[in-house]
């Protein structure tokens, strides 16, 4: 659900930037409202969570979520875009925190590792989301007929599920719900959190550079240079689907240290070989690589002993969302004193910090 209703927005985006008439500077500046109001309710989430069950909060969250695909398609100034965006990121978060929460539960419940095998449908998700809302448009229907078709599709998806979800997990585990105090994350949990940072980070660079990285410096033509995304984003999401038995193979520790190595790998083969060949190959390595790492993270600070695992995921998701939010200015900000390969090689040296910290995850 969370993986096909973000997907769906990507479409619509340039109807919003040619029916509000807006620049690359305006609408890169509103699109920032996203992942801000994503951020913004995180740490609420994670006490709301905590409090009435992880149940309860993916169901109104992903109820809630059902207005803002529709109100997208129809605004019509600046201001009520970056009003629904900002709506839309919020109750995203939401479901986010709380289902990676729920499924800290379920893995307890069933005493194994199941969540690289939970985001690998969120990213199966983000696939038929984006090819289900494109075909739709294709075919000629109008952008807030798919709109609500999409938002029927989540709302299906809400009342046909959320029985199966776990009744008060937290209750369950007699643990009782403190009062919502803000606090910064400290120890464990913030060296978890930074961790999750440079993989977002790693992930948004491929997402915001692979692009202008086979343009500017492998030749590769303008509208064909987005296969570098699609290859790193098809090798995430067999890497995930295939992640449970690897984690249970591999340990959760060289989990982590094998995948960030791996897409340190990756990153510094698109980097420095000067084929597009190589480069398409270092994206397949650094999906593959990243793929089980945040998965691994998200069950490692459930597990931490110090707070509920709402609230606990609720940090570490924040902290990521800050690597996807801001990692790709500072590589941009980078690449601006060096180059964009110099840049992604720094991107490598942060991962390979990664592996050398896996210990972390230690069961």
């Amino acid at each position: 659900m969370a993986g096909f209703a973000m997907a769906s927005w990507a479409p619509m985006v340039p109807y919003a930037k040619a029916r509000l008439h807006l620049d690359d500077a305006d609408l890169g500046l509103v699109l920032l409202a996203f992942g801000g109001g994503s951020m913004l309710s995180m740490p609420a989430i994670g006490w709301l969570a905590g409090r009435y069950g992880n149940r309860r909060v993916i169901g109104a969250a992903g109820l809630l979520m059902c207005l803002a695909l529709p109100v997208l398609a129809l605004v019509s100034t600046l201001p009520l875009l970056a009003v629904g965006l900002l709506y839309f990121g919020a109750m995203l978060g939401a479901v986010d925190v709380a289902m990676n929460a729920h499924a800290v539960d379920v893995e307890r419940l069933q005493g194994r590792a199941m969540m690289s095998g939970f985001h690998g449908l969120f990213s199966v998700g983000g696939l038929v989301g984006a090819a289900g809302m494109s075909a739709m448009l294709a075919s000629g229907l109008p952008l807030l007929a798919c709109a609500l078709l999409v938002s029927l599709a989540i709302a299906v998806i809400v009342f046909s599920q959320q029985a199966s979800l776990l009744r008060g997990a937290a209750a369950t585990r007699g643990a009782a719900a403190p009062a919502f105090v803000f606090r910064l994350p400290r120890g464990l949990l913030l060296l978890v959190g930074m961790l999750c940072f440079v993989i977002f980070l790693a992930e948004g660079s491929m997402l915001d550079w692979s692009a202008l990285l086979l343009r500017d410096f492998r030749g590769t033509a303008a509208a064909s240079a987005g296969i570098g995304y699609a290859c790193f984003s098809v090798a995430m999401a067999v890497g995930r689907l295939t992640g449970d038995r690897l984690v249970a193979w591999l340990g959760p520790v060289w989990t982590v240290r094998a995948g960030a190595a791996l897409a340190a790998i990756g990153f510094l083969i698109a980097a420095l070989l000067p084929w597009k060949a190589t480069a398409l190959l270092g994206f397949v390595l650094v999906g593959l690589g990243a793929a089980n790492v945040v998965p691994v993270m998200f069950s490692a600070a459930g597990r931490l002993p110090a707070s509920a695992p709402a609230v606990s995921i609720a940090a570490v998701t924040t902290l990521g969302y800050a690597g996807l939010l801001l990692g790709p200015a500072l590589i941009g900000f980078v690449a601006h004193a060096t180059t964009l390969p110099a840049a992604l090689a720094c991107v490598a040296a942060l991962l390979l910090l990664v592996a050398a910290s896996a210990r972390v995850v230690r069961r």
